[in-house]
């Protein structure tokens, strides 16, 4: 549970003001723009960074007060995923075992983490020679070797080719039934895939925290519609068919228009009207990324 969480550096508020709680069994997707406050709010969760002001509990624990009990409940997957390329793929994770406190059956410990993340064929690799994909769940290895209560993850699937991405978001949902998991990405077919909830972030507030499939449908109650002419045409013009929200030229005589209903018959008779020959005309769906892009925008 975060509570009126701010950081500040120098004049620039990072995050401001965020408030949330995560239950168990949840898998978060935490969303927003490049520098919205995605991972300061992160390294601030997992102990990284201190806040400015304000209150956190993890599993119990107070950041600020208890910041050790803390790490002991999160495995975290930095953006940056940090590795020793030197070292070999088990060598680490023996490594990392002892960094996190494990003392007892590190061997099958490791073992585990191997097989669930998909490494057995490059376990004896190292770390150096594995694609960016590998060393990503090199990184996942890490993250839960020693069976936290809490995930973090941010921008656990990039550079994954689609077979890892299916692999790894399989990992991430089964892990994710008695765990805590929070999960920033830029996918948000990865978000729709594994995400009961989501969160937006923007400028450094929360803008959005419901169900992801809510935030599906009020997406959908846009219509957008996608249509391209033979000639230029005036986008006043376009705004004028109906209750319009905006008009877009996104290609060469090619325009998205968002309105309040369908407007394809609008704009079948003001071509018409007007003497324009119509190449395409569809309509648009509607998902999580149109929703994103209203609150963000």
């Amino acid at each position: 549970m975060l509570q009126n969480i701010t950081k500040i550096y120098g004049e620039q508020k990072a995050v401001d003001n965020v408030s949330f709680s995560i239950d168990k069994g949840e898998i978060v997707g935490f969303l927003g723009p490049n520098g919205a406050g995605k991972s300061t709010t992160m390294k601030i969760i997992t102990c990284f960074l201190p806040p400015t002001s304000g209150t956190g509990i993890i599993c119990g624990h107070d950041l600020d007060q208890e910041s050790i009990k803390v790490r002991e409940k999160i495995g975290y997957l930095p953006e940056h995923n940090p590795l020793y390329l030197d070292m070999y793929v088990k060598e680490y994770l023996h490594f990392a075992a002892g960094v996190a406190g494990i003392k007892n059956n590190i061997k099958s410990r490791v073992k585990s983490a191997v097989e669930r993340v998909g490494l057995e064929k490059e376990q004896k690799k190292k770390i150096g020679a594995l694609s960016k994909g590998y060393r990503q769940r090199v990184g996942l290895a890490q993250a839960i070797i020693h069976d936290p209560e809490v995930l973090i993850l941010d921008e656990p699937t990039s550079g994954l080719d689609p077979n890892q991405l299916v692999e790894i978001r399989n990992l991430i949902k089964e892990v994710g039934k008695d765990k805590t998991v929070l999960m920033s990405t830029h996918i948000m077919q990865e978000v729709q895939a594994m995400c009961n909830r989501t969160i937006i972030i923007n400028n450094g507030q929360i803008v959005a925290d419901d169900n992801t499939n809510n935030l599906k449908s009020n997406a959908a109650e846009k219509f957008v519609i996608k249509v391209e002419f033979d000639k230029s045409v005036d986008v006043e013009q376009l705004k004028s068919l109906g209750k319009v929200y905006d008009v877009l030229e996104i290609g060469q005589h090619i325009y998205q228009i968002t309105a309040e209903k369908d407007l394809r018959k609008e704009v079948s008779s003001f071509a018409n009207k007007n003497a324009l020959n119509i190449l395409t005309l569809q309509k648009e769906e509607q998902g999580l990324e149109d929703t994103f892009r209203d609150l963000t925008k």
